[in-house]
């Protein structure tokens, strides 16, 4: 399964989701490179960033047990299959758990306003 490809401006802050380059093109935001994303995969700060996934029947249940505060949250869970992408957004306050069907192996994102890109292998 392909990666999530994702750019962030360093200046502004701006993220692109990349469905498609062939040309390997440069993205240019505030007058500047755009630089790519890399998922972490390995949590090792007290707060919690990788997805928690949980498989029961057809469904996979999905939580990042992080804060939700006003200057430190998850912004966004993206759930990545063979057949579709799905992406919940969150605010500070909510609780960060999102249900989605389960169809086999899946990449599924996290992304903390502060420390960045998570990601878990779902087989």
């Amino acid at each position: 399964m392909e990666e999530l490809k994702l750019k962030k401006c360093s200046i502004c802050g701006a993220i692109v989701k990349v469905v498609e380059n062939q040309n390997n093109s440069n993205f240019i935001c505030c007058g500047k490179e755009m630089e790519d994303i890399i998922p972490n995969s390995v949590d090792a700060s007290f707060e919690r960033h990788i997805p928690d996934v949980y498989i029961e029947d057809d469904e996979m249940l999905i939580q990042v047990n992080h804060v939700m505060e006003e200057n430190h949250y998850i912004e966004w869970i993206l759930v990545k299959t063979e057949k579709e992408t799905n992406e919940f957004f969150f605010k500070p306050g909510d609780v960060c758990e999102i249900q989605v069907p389960y169809t086999g192996k899946a990449l599924v994102y996290s992304y903390c306003n502060l420390h960045g890109l998570w990601k878990k292998e779902v087989e």
